[in-house]
């Protein structure tokens, strides 16, 4: 199964890329396929998102991501939403790029008030390519960061069952 999670951190390194690597382990093991998972952090791509003719390099982050089975798809929470840099990356999709891909949105968060931006506003950019999403995206808040198990693991319960449904999977 191609596994492929995105980070939309325009910082390198970040948590919320930590926190989505470990997500994509909860939920690759439920599904029964640990292993390797390819990451595209869009922190080293963002100097030439917006080059009008897109370099090798975003053009095969771009390839990637359309050719994935599952796609963990996590960004902090930047104004009440997903960042701009994610949002220029798959802007470079075309219409219906990621159907037969199911595509599972994280946002981090660092107030609970936000919690629903991840359902009203990233969940709805990924079907709107094609992409099956299964409910419910996470919203995690950053004090939940240091020890996320709880948290994944509860996530990972709901939702796996569905992208097995959709993958033909058993879990």
């Amino acid at each position: 199964m191609s596994f492929v999670t995105l980070v939309g951190n325009p910082r390198e390194g970040s948590r919320t890329r930590t926190v989505a690597e470990r997500a994509a382990e909860v939920i690759a093991g439920r599904l029964g396929h640990p292993g390797e998972r390819d990451v595209i952090d869009l922190a080293g791509l963002a100097p030439r998102l917006l080059d009008p003719q897109p370099p090798a390099e975003v053009r095969e982050a771009l390839e990637r991501v359309v050719a994935a089975k599952v796609l963990l798809v996590a960004s902090p929470t930047y104004k009440a939403t997903y960042t701009g840099l994610l949002k220029v990356f798959l802007d470079r999709l075309k219409p219906e790029a990621l159907a037969g891909v199911t595509a599972l949105p994280i946002l981090v968060m660092g107030d609970p008030k936000h919690s629903l931006a991840v359902e009203t506003h990233l969940r709805p950019l990924l079907v709107e390519l094609g992409a099956t999403v299964p409910t419910p995206g996470l919203a995690l808040l950053e004090s939940d960061i240091a020890a996320p198990e709880e948290v994944l693991g509860r996530w990972a319960d709901r939702v796996a069952p569905q992208i097995a449904l959709t993958e033909g999977v058993t879990v």
